[in-house]
């Protein structure tokens, strides 16, 4: 009897570990009785009739990493889409940057398809959907991984992770959408908002070229509140556009059809945005890459920790300040070089006698005064951090106290990210306050985006 037990135990210990390396893996079932089928919340019925739209018309989803928001579109009378709610994520996992590789717990950036099949009424994360990763424009890079999922529980190894209520409103959302006769549902992964303020900090990110496309993207569906339709080929995504036969990701796009009206709101916008980010530049503005221990959350659950990963959301995330190598040395910089350069020559007129003299190494520069060492990453101080991504100098001890960049040794902008910490599975979380009060609903029928909800945490899923 008791050899039974423990045999049990045993094969129990096994799965569960099992599961815990599969991250955000959506087999194991909770049957939770009646979730699945759970009505939308009365708050968000008010909300359908502000903006000119029923539960049964189309939905389309809109997520936001850094600021931790998922937008709930639908669509009005009039067919075009409205703001109909803003949920603040309660966890995602890894660097702003789209997921590459199976298990990198790196929470995807793209265009992505949600059909019915991928609604999971079963979740062992109380309920979730699947966004549709890996897509054409990510199998055509190789990459690697799935069941990346939408889904409650409050934890995340590369998913969009919700509070338990949360998601039970946006599964209800989904839900009537499919029934009500909506085929697909599209779901738009950015980084941030697609706003020149953000484009301009973030230009020398290694990143940059794959955002300018999404914005691309997101400008389509800015200008004409409608579903973009999505081309994936010669292994780029073109946004608004239709081919009359088929399109392989990897292969030179065929001939294709645009609405000649739209292509020219969008190529305004463009334009107008891309003279903001010159502004921006110009005026000062730093680039930067923004570097995370794990992930992050929206604001509002401040305090609320993911018990799989405790340490990762206490310092925050850390701001990197990226050198322009195109960018001319203003005049304090070059004072700053031609001192160095004359202590160099006395150091080496004093040495020149001596046959063992080492030349002395070129010393590397900052704009500011060292500061002292504030904690990093991992507790780790900002000059680890900045060496661990080879910014600066590596021997910061024999550096001047007041340094400056050199131009023609530019740093490198792409550089690795940190270490990650290893992949475990999502464990429920209790949250243990009432979040703050807010609706989180657009203001009108024209869909501006209003303060990010705060929904009032469920309890876990057992």
């Amino acid at each position: 009897m008791n050899l039974s037990f423990w045999r049990v135990t045993a094969l129990g210990l096994t799965a569960g570990t099992a599961a815990m390396l599969a991250g955000c893996d959506d087999s194991y079932l909770d049957n939770g009785p009646g979730r699945s089928e759970q009505p939308i919340s009365s708050a968000t019925l008010d909300q359908m009739a502000k903006i000119d739209t029923t539960p049964s018309s189309p939905v389309l989803i809109r997520t936001y990493k850094k600021e931790a928001e998922l937008e709930i579109w639908k669509m009005r009378s009039d067919g075009r889409y409205a703001l109909l709610k803003t949920f603040p994520i309660c966890r995602w996992s890894g660097q702003l940057g789209p997921k590459k590789v199976e298990g990198d717990m790196q929470v995807p950036e793209g265009f992505y398809t949600i059909q019915p099949g991928q609604m999971n009424p079963n979740s062992h994360y109380y309920l979730a959907f699947n966004v549709g990763y890996p897509n054409a424009y990510d199998r055509a890079y190789g990459r690697t991984g799935g069941s990346v999922m939408v889904h409650g529980v409050c934890s995340s190894a590369g998913c969009f992770s919700m509070t338990d209520e949360q998601v039970a409103d946006i599964y209800a959302i989904a839900r009537d959408a499919f029934r009500g006769g909506q085929r697909e549902i599209q779901l738009q992964s950015y980084p941030f908002h697609m706003t020149p303020e953000n484009m301009a900090k973030y230009r020398l990110d290694p990143n940059i070229a794959f955002w300018k496309e999404l914005k691309n993207g997101s400008d389509h569906f800015e200008v004409a509140k409608a579903e973009p339709s999505v081309v994936v080929c010669g292994k780029h995504y073109v946004f608004g556009a239709t081919a009359d036969g088929p399109v392989s990701a990897g292969a030179p796009c065929p001939a294709l059809h645009r609405d000649d009206d739209v292509e020219a709101l969008v190529a305004e916008k463009e334009a107008k945005d891309n003279a903001k980010v010159v502004e921006l530049a110009a005026s000062g503005l730093k680039a930067i890459r923004t570097v995370y221990a794990d992930g992050g959350q929206n604001p509002v659950f401040a305090g609320y920790k993911d018990t799989s990963d405790p340490d990762a959301l206490v310092g925050g995330p850390q701001e990197v300040v990226l050198n322009d190598p195109a960018k001319p040395a203003p005049a304090v910089v070059k004072i700053a070089v031609a001192d160095a350069a004359k202590q160099r020559a006395a150091s080496q007129t004093r040495d020149s006698g001596s046959a063992a003299s080492e030349e002395p190494k070129p010393q590397a520069v900052a704009l500011a005064s060292a500061a002292a060492e504030q904690p990093g990453i991992w507790g780790a101080s900002t000059q680890n951090v900045k060496k661990w991504l080879h910014l600066g100098a590596q021997d910061q001890s024999s550096q001047p106290a007041v340094t400056a960049y050199i131009p023609d040794q530019p740093i490198p902008t792409d550089v690795p990210l940190p270490p990650r910490r290893d992949a475990q599975k999502p464990v429920h979380v209790a949250l243990k306050a009432p979040l703050p009060s807010g609706t989180g609903e657009a203001d009108g029928p024209d869909g501006a985006p209003a303060a990010p909800a705060a929904a009032a945490a469920a309890p876990a899923a057992q």
